[in-house]
């Protein structure tokens, strides 16, 4: 199977979408440092970028006759800046919203699928309507907007194409399927809430939806406060272990009386991320790379760090530099540092080869706008399941024809 990816940044989703299978025809992404990223790792000769053609600019300056019409995947992230808590929320009015840049693209490779990857904020009832308006669009690309029509009347004659239905039969159409996915719920070491779009083009009659969650909160507090697994393990005796959160208390009782084992496994925290990882200020630290002490970490409002038996808070990239309580943890004494840039890789399942380019800041703004690896990995895997699962029959029709 074949895909392109666009917005690729430091290659998370585009990693995911290639150990899922499918080969990456191109990788489009106009930020110097998340390409010297990849090439640097292509250089090392890291396996699953080796073959990536990286193309530095504009998405909407690569030339997609290159590659072929009908083409299984196109994956990405839109840059998030125009839809996130921390932005301007100008969404339509941002020149940073690359939504139609990527209905272009789909209109003119028509691939089979596609996941698209945004921030939580797009689904803020303020941007309500441009969200559907997003979805409609990519539902009915070939329903361009109209020289001098603004989105709102595109958006209506987008309805009005919906309560037709006409051109599911006749034209380039998509099963969308939007959903808003925590990705601690699937074995990644932070909470990090982000919406993913999936597409299967209509004539394939792929019925699909995303994948059942792996882990739970519910597992996790089992694990440390009715069985104490979870101590165990980190080998921290009563004494050395925090105080249960009162907060917890009734939830504890609940699963105590509760007969039932939960049936997902623990969430992943932070102690869990970085058990084999040394503190970057003692010997022995420098075998892992990527993994250099940055001092200055301090707690004020609303940067609080994040605790080590949770997994961690939302990675940012930050709009001016790295903001401070995203990026760090609250070590055992109480006290907080920064994240290394490879704790901050490890939180988003790159696995430890796998190298960052560029200064402190500029590394930590690549991890901050990517797409955690193992998320990407089961969405893409997925979708490559239901992809085979379309040929397979299409194949067996075109048997059953052929002996008739």
């Amino acid at each position: 199977m074949q895909a392109v990816e666009l917005f690729a940044g430091a290659g998370g989703l585009a990693m995911g979408v290639s150990l899922a299978g499918f080969e990456t025809l191109a990788v489009v992404e106009w930020d110097k440092w998340a390409c010297d990223t990849i090439r640097e790792n292509q250089k090392r000769g890291y396996p699953v970028v080796g073959d990536w053609p990286v193309w530095e600019g504009d998405v909407r300056g690569f030339d997609w006759s290159s590659i072929p019409d009908g083409i299984d995947l196109v994956s990405g992230g839109p840059p998030c800046q125009p839809f996130s808590l921390g932005g301007k929320h100008r969404a339509y009015d941002d020149s940073r919203d690359m939504f139609p840049a990527t209905v272009e693209v789909i209109r003119k490779l028509r691939p089979k699928s596609f996941i698209v990857e945004n921030v939580k904020g797009l689904t803020r009832s303020s941007f309500a309507n441009y969200f559907q308006y997003i979805l409609l669009q990519l539902e009915f690309p070939e329903v361009t907007a109209r020289k001098d029509e603004d989105w709102f009347d595109h958006l209506k004659r987008l309805q009005a194409e919906k309560t037709s239905g006409a051109l599911h039969g006749t034209g380039l159409t998509y099963n969308v399927v939007p959903t808003l996915v925590n990705a601690a719920n699937y074995g990644v070491p932070q909470k990090r809430e982000r919406v993913f779009i999936v597409g299967f083009r209509h004539d394939l009659g792929v019925k699909w939806s995303f994948p059942r969650p792996t882990h739970s909160l519910d597992a996790l507090i089992y694990s440390q406060w009715v069985t104490g697994e979870y101590w165990k393990k980190h080998r921290l005796g009563p004494k050395r272990r925090p105080a249960m959160p009162e907060r917890l208390r009734s939830k504890v009782r609940s699963l105590e009386k509760d007969s039932r084992v939960p049936a997902e496994k623990p969430w992943l925290t932070v102690r869990d991320a970085l058990l084999d990882v040394p503190d970057p200020r003692r010997r022995g630290a420098r075998k892992f790379l990527n993994h250099n002490f940055r001092d200055g970490a301090r707690v004020y409002p609303g940067h609080t760090g994040s605790p080590l038996d949770l997994p961690a808070k939302t990675l940012k990239a930050g709009d001016h530099g790295v903001p401070g309580g995203e990026n760090m943890m609250v070590l055992d004494t109480g006290d907080v540092r920064y994240f290394t840039v490879r704790e901050a890789a490890r939180l988003q399942t790159f696995p430890d080869g796998y190298i960052f380019h560029g200064a402190w800041s500029e590394t930590m703004r690549q991890l901050g706008n990517a797409v955690p690896v193992a998320l990407s990995r089961r969405v893409a895997a997925s979708v490559a399941e239901r992809l085979i699962e379309a040929e397979l029959h299409k194949l067996s029709r075109a048997k059953g024809r052929d002996v008739a």
